[in-house]
């Protein structure tokens, strides 16, 4: 027998952090994983030659003050749609909750925040019921929730009694109206809104260098550091030239304090919590994340959970906004926020979505309908046009898949 010579094991050494070559990196973080982002940027330039009007102060005010409440429900939404489930009764909700509200408000006279109160265990309640049914029953959500689109929305016209209740007035009408100025003055402009969006800005670029650093400790690829300082600058320069815009009509929206607040909060939770990659993990591969001791089921059951609350969160900001509450409100509503999902980037098959995406999605739905009203376009064309839209955004993401996977 021919003696056996072992042969030393091959020594593997560590690759260090890599920064991609500028185009390659640019096509590559920029151009395709940012499609989104780059889009956005392009329908605001073309509402902002289209209609003068677009860029103005108290244009870029409403904005925010309009469709607020659609970027709320998005970031609930995103979450079931990561799961591979949808959530078709959250118009319905909204104008439940907002009812509830009333109510409590309007018709009993008591405080604001009771009728906020209110309204959240209401839609705790509504997400409770719907998440039985999803997750301990197995129904599928799609039935579910078109179920809970009928059911709230009668409840909402009974609460009220067929009519409309209002007005709110007082500290309840400011949550979704109100603006915080004056604070440090200014000649003809608010400082204050200034300093807290300068305060923000500093913050997303130190957060940003402290996640590149990150990933060079962990030997991770990051953009050229030249591409990285403009996009700090760019994002700097936007948030910045919003801001000198609003500071000029009423300063800062007591809403847009609200929502930021929501946005980092769920960035966080679907990010860097074990719940938030329970949820991808779920959507991604249902059956081993089962394999993996993930608890499914109650997994599922907070995220409609979650949706319930978000949605009461929603119809508060929109009886708010409106001073009043609704049989008819949220119609549609669902839809504004399944389309910022799925035009954010999220899969219809699941476990692909993020914020951001989601956010920008709102945004650029939230543009596209102010432009259109600017324009004087017409009720019945506007749906037209976010229907061809969605549509698009959905036939894109299916397309993306297929080049993927034939790549791979």
């Amino acid at each position: 027998m021919s003696a056996v010579t072992s042969q030393p094991a091959p020594e593997f050494t560590a690759r260090p952090a890599s920064t991609a070559s500028f185009g390659a990196y640019l096509l590559e973080n920029v151009v395709r994983r940012n499609g989104i982002l780059l889009a956005f940027v392009v329908v605001v330039i073309a509402l902002a030659f289209w209609q003068t009007k677009f860029l103005s102060p108290p244009n870029l005010t409403n904005l925010v003050l309009q469709y607020s409440y659609v970027l709320i429900l998005a970031l609930g939404m995103l979450m079931v749609i990561v799961l591979a489930q949808i959530d078709l009764s959250v118009g319905s909700v909204v104008a439940f909750t907002g009812a509830v509200a009333a109510v409590v408000v309007v018709r009993h006279g008591m405080p604001w925040w009771a009728g906020v109160l209110a309204a959240v265990i209401t839609g705790i309640a509504v997400g409770a019921w719907q998440g039985f049914w999803v997750a301990i029953v197995g129904i599928p959500g799609f039935i579910v929730t078109l179920g809970g689109q009928l059911i709230f929305r009668g409840l909402a016209q009974l609460v009220l009694n067929y009519v409309s209740l209002s007005p709110f007035g007082g500290k309840y009408y400011g949550i979704s109206n109100g603006f915080l100025n004056g604070l440090f003055g200014g000649p003809g402009y608010d400082v204050f809104t200034l300093v807290v969006f300068a305060v923000a800005v500093v913050g997303f670029a130190v957060m940003q260098w402290r996640q590149r650093l990150a990933r060079i400790k962990y030997q991770q690829e990051v953009a050229p550091l030249p591409l990285f300082i403009v996009k700090i600058v760019l994002v700097a320069v936007v948030a910045m030239f919003y801001a000198w815009r609003i500071s000029h009509n009423r300063g800062l929206p007591v809403i847009l304090i609200i929502l930021a607040v929501f946005i980092m909060a769920y960035g966080v939770i679907m990010g860097r919590t074990s719940f938030g990659r329970s949820v991808y993990a779920i959507g991604g591969n249902l059956q081993a994340a089962r394999l993996s001791g993930i608890k499914v089921k109650w997994v599922t059951f907070w995220a409609f959970v979650n949706m319930g609350f978000l949605a009461a969160v929603a119809g508060v900001i929109y009886s708010a906004r409106m001073n009043s509450a609704q049989p008819a409100a949220g119609v549609g509503m669902e839809l504004d926020a399944i389309a910022a999902c799925f035009i954010g980037g999220a899969s219809t098959t699941g476990g692909i979505g993020r914020i951001g995406g989601a956010m920008i999605g709102g945004l650029i739905m939230a543009v596209i309908s102010n432009g259109m009203q600017l324009a004087g376009v017409s009720q019945g064309v506007q749906p037209v046009i976010k229907g061809l839209i969605l549509t698009l955004a959905v036939a894109f993401d299916l397309w993306n898949k297929r080049r993927t996977s034939v790549a791979a």
